[in-house]
């Protein structure tokens, strides 16, 4: 996938900025159940929603850092709000998920999806939601592998400040594709996306 064009002529400060109030635009309308009835709500209210909003105001914080440790925390801030996004679609979408053939199981028993983890969850999308089109993954895995050096003892990859603002601005449209995916009353996802 690449960036859409806007993100091109946005400063550092404004991705941020956008990323921020569109994700917390998002989390606020699913955080009390949306739209979504009986399970779906229920398992959309006991998710801390409220947390992918402050994630993604702290990405700030991350603009003028310059040590490693900074940086994996600042991948390991993206990450976090890759997989919330990820999660919530499929909380929206549960019942739909819990029918499916390839929902996540543990010994034959449907793991939720506020309970996977993002490998689990990565796999669930490349074979039932991501097409040619919009294939998710090589963005997805590449801040999951970045992510993960918060863990590592060995040497991996970690990229560099320059990567971690570049992905930004891929962050965005990943913000805007997946949170566009869900239903919402009319004009209000179009409204957001502007902002």
């Amino acid at each position: 996938m690449e960036p859409d064009k806007d993100t091109f002529k946005f400063s550092i400060d404004e991705l941020c900025s956008r990323i921020a109030v569109l994700t917390g635009c998002i989390m606020d309308f699913w955080a009390d159940g949306g739209w979504a009835r009986d399970n779906t709500a229920r398992l959309l209210s006991s998710s801390q929603l409220e947390w992918q909003s402050s994630l993604a105001n702290s990405l700030v914080r991350w603009i003028d850092a310059e040590s490693d440790g900074d940086l994996i925390l600042a991948w390991a801030n993206l990450g976090a709000l890759v997989e919330g996004q990820l999660k919530l679609f499929l909380c929206v979408y549960y019942d739909d998920y819990q029918a499916d053939v390839n929902a996540i199981q543990k010994k034959g028993q449907l793991v939720d999806p506020d309970r996977c983890t993002l490998e689990q969850i990565r796999h669930f999308f490349v074979k039932r939601i991501w097409n040619a089109e919009r294939n998710w993954n090589p963005y997805v895995q590449m801040v999951q592998s970045r992510r993960n050096t918060i863990h590592a003892y060995q040497p991996r990859e970690l990229g560099t400040f320059s990567d971690w603002r570049d992905a930004l601005a891929l962050h965005l449209t990943f913000v805007r594709d997946t949170g566009g995916g869900l239903p919402y009353p009319d004009e209000y996802f179009s409204g957001l996306r502007e902002k």
